[in-house]
């Protein structure tokens, strides 16, 4: 298994989640996809215009599927489901940043995750 550190940020940096309820549907969401594609979720936060999500995914599971997979479904269904975001053509960009994580920093980047949100607060 290889572990994905990923960041990616909604389209110019919307601060989406900061609209009541994106944050948990996003989360749910993308624990049902990582279900169903067979990615373990090491780590999940959200601020609020940016996502951290580090995963453990088979070699076999492309970088850009793993996005794409997460990306293109949360945007449909999250546009559907809020007015405010209605409108918006496509809420994620279609960038993000990702590093592999071995087994010494995988303990490290999990800690960073789950800390982005308290950290500026």
């Amino acid at each position: 298994m290889v572990r994905y550190h990923f960041v990616f940020c909604p389209r110019y940096r919307r601060k989406i989640f900061l609209i009541p309820g994106v944050e948990e549907r996003f989360k749910e969401l993308v624990r049902q996809i990582c279900q169903e594609k067979e990615l373990d979720i090491l780590a999940m936060e959200c601020d609020k215009d940016h996502v951290h999500l580090f995963v453990e995914a088979w070699p076999q599971q492309s970088i850009p599927s793993i996005m794409k997979w997460i990306k293109r479904p949360t945007s449909h269904i999250i546009r559907n489901e809020f007015p405010q975001l209605s409108r918006v053509p496509s809420l994620w960009t279609r960038s993000y940043f990702v590093s592999t994580a071995g087994e010494v920093s995988s303990e490290t980047i999990q800690r960073y995750v789950e800390t982005q949100k308290t950290r500026y607060e």
